[in-house]
């Protein structure tokens, strides 16, 4: 069962946590029940980041020239 996210973290302060959890589970050094609360930690965090980087990338738009010659504001679709 995954953990909660507090969503007033920031993407910024989410990434943070997410890259000290690896670091820990990488050492091996914890106990394993901390180790599996870790992991749960992790993996929400992991979502909210993605979460997170799928809200923006919906707000990101290109600016192009019409045919016009006026600027315009279009959806940027990545491939």
């Amino acid at each position: 069962m995954t953990q909660d996210v507090s969503s007033d973290l920031s993407f910024e302060q989410a990434l943070a946590e997410l890259e000290t959890i690896v670091t820990s589970l990488e050492s091996g050094k914890a106990p394993l029940e901390d180790s599996i609360t870790a992991y749960e930690r992790g993996i929400a965090l992991k979502k909210q980041c993605e979460k997170k980087l799928s809200e923006a990338q919906e707000k990101i738009e290109k600016i192009t020239i019409g045919q016009d010659g006026q600027p315009k504001a279009e959806a940027f679709e990545t491939e």
